[in-house]
């Protein structure tokens, strides 16, 4: 390692789209800790989740490998025990590793893992686990801590609100697992104020996913009337993949969900303010946690990284939660990224990256190798301001592989997105989609079969063919001069 590596604290929300941060453009939301991190660091305005789904692109991110390649391509499957995470690496260089709230590398359902999920070698010796905060897992340290305040989950907890049944009450902010899971984080910094060891925490917090449940005074911040209806076209999915006309009807194509025709404009308007104000609420205690970096002497040297594992439909497109579907709005991330020591101050970058980019920048900036079965490309010098701002990827790459259960037959999908256009090719299945984002940015028109995208159609699926083949995985390394 180098003579002084930098501490690490990863913050990684649960299915929050990019535009969700003053930063990024969203006059709604009050987010100025985040602001504040993109504003004195590095923000990423073109950054893609390698899979618009959790336990894939988690599996992706910590790996710096893509999901077929990790064969952890689905929810629901465990990541093999021979894949290599980042913070595996660190710590047997030499870090301190800490997790709080989700991993979610492997199945996560109460039946199949009755106390918690399975671990593979992950590198964390501190592992406060919360995968969500319902109490249905003996394991669930947030629901422990509510009980050592003497508060019961489940009398503050679900009541629907009176204005859409749709929208939770939920927890206070004192007692919400977000604040539990920054706590943490809060906790494991202040233990390591006057250690020579460098550390990396995680701070997966579960918000803003569904359920749509803020705390009240945190939804009462918002004028309804004022929060902008889904962008959603009439018709637009009559030439686009049939999942997404399942998922219109009924979200993850599961009956009684919220299906975005039986919900009134103003059902749409209250989950949108409900989904900010969870934004809200993660940013204040973004702030918190910079905070106990401040006081305790170490925010000089800690490189704070911002980011989300997916996007959330939102009802755009007539869709809500996630699947098989690569609009901007699934598969684009918030990426913040800030070291004072080390890296640039207000630089705003276009450049296409993607999330497995960030685990060989970590060993980088440790003074460590890239481990050889990683694919992601480092954005160190981009962040140092070594490299051209503009330039890093020539497009980014993402997968749907049945990496959800809700869709019989299952679906299948590769997507590539160059500046100027987005191929989504669905294996087995019609039609799949082309998108011109210059002329249509919100991805309404379909141009799959449009005679005049004929020529951009075939060559982006030569792009595309061809990256399934260049990541086929790098290891094990050959052998011999054979």
């Amino acid at each position: 390692m180098t003579d002084n590596p930098p501490n690490v604290l990863w913050i990684c929300t649960d299915q929050q789209r990019w535009d969700t941060l003053g930063c990024y453009g969203n006059t709604l939301v009050r987010t100025p800790n985040v602001d504040s991190l993109a504003r004195n660091g590095v923000q990423f305005d073109c950054a893609f989740t390698q899979s618009p789904v959790c336990t894939p692109s988690r599996a992706a991110f910590l790996t710096g490998r893509y999901p077929r390649t990790t064969r952890c391509r689905q929810n629901g499957q465990k990541i093999p025990e021979s894949e290599i995470t980042v913070t595996r690496l660190l710590s047997e260089a030499g870090y301190d590793c800490g997790l709080s709230g989700k991993l979610h590398l492997s199945h996560c359902q109460p039946k199949s893992c009755p106390r918690m999920e399975e671990r593979i070698n992950d590198g964390y010796s501190e592992f406060h686990w919360s995968h969500h905060p319902n109490p249905d897992w003996p394991a669930n340290e947030y629901i422990h801590w509510l009980r050592d305040k003497g508060v019961d989950f489940r009398d503050l907890w679900g009541e629907k609100h009176p204005s859409c049944n749709y929208v939770l009450q939920g927890m206070p902010a004192e007692h919400h697992q977000t604040t539990w899971c920054a706590q943490k984080a809060i906790n494991f910094i202040r233990a390591r104020e006057k250690t020579q060891r460098p550390w990396l925490f995680s701070a997966n917090i579960f918000d803003p996913h569904h359920a749509f449940d803020p705390p009240s005074d945190y939804l009462e911040r918002y004028k309804v009337d004022d929060v902008p209806l889904p962008g959603y076209r009439e018709g637009e999915l009559d030439n686009k993949p049939h999942f997404q006309k399942l998922d219109h009807e009924h979200a993850y194509n599961q009956p009684n969900s919220m299906g975005y025709p039986r919900m009134s404009e103003s059902d749409h308007r209250w989950v949108r303010a409900a989904y900010f104000a969870m934004c809200d609420l993660i940013d204040a205690q973004v702030g918190r946690m910079i905070e106990a970096l401040k006081e305790t002497g170490q925010l000089e040297n800690t490189i704070v990284i911002f980011m989300s594992d997916h996007g959330e439909m939102l009802g755009d497109h007539g869709i809500y939660l996630k699947g098989p579907y690569f609009y901007e709005e699934a598969m684009r991330m918030p990426l913040v990224v800030n070291w004072p020591a080390g890296f640039g101050k207000g630089l705003r970058t276009d450049a296409i990256v993607e999330l497995v980019d960030i685990a060989p920048m970590l060993l980088e900036v440790a003074g460590l190798p890239v481990h050889p079965g990683m694919q992601g490309k480092s954005i160190r010098d981009i962040c140092t301001g070594q490299a051209d701002p503009s330039a890093h990827r020539d497009f980014a790459y993402c997968e749907y592989y049945n990496a959800l259960p809700s869709h019989r037959p299952p679906a299948y999908a590769t997507t590539i997105r160059t500046r100027r256009h987005k191929l989504a090719v669905f294996h087995g299945s019609e039609p799949s989609e082309l998108y011109d984002l210059e002329a249509d940015p919100g991805e309404h028109d379909n141009l799959w079969d449009a005679p005049a995208a004929r020529e951009i159609r075939d060559r982006l699926m030569k792009r595309c063919f061809d990256k399934l083949a260049f990541t086929l995985d790098p290891l094990p390394l050959r052998k011999g001069n054979w």
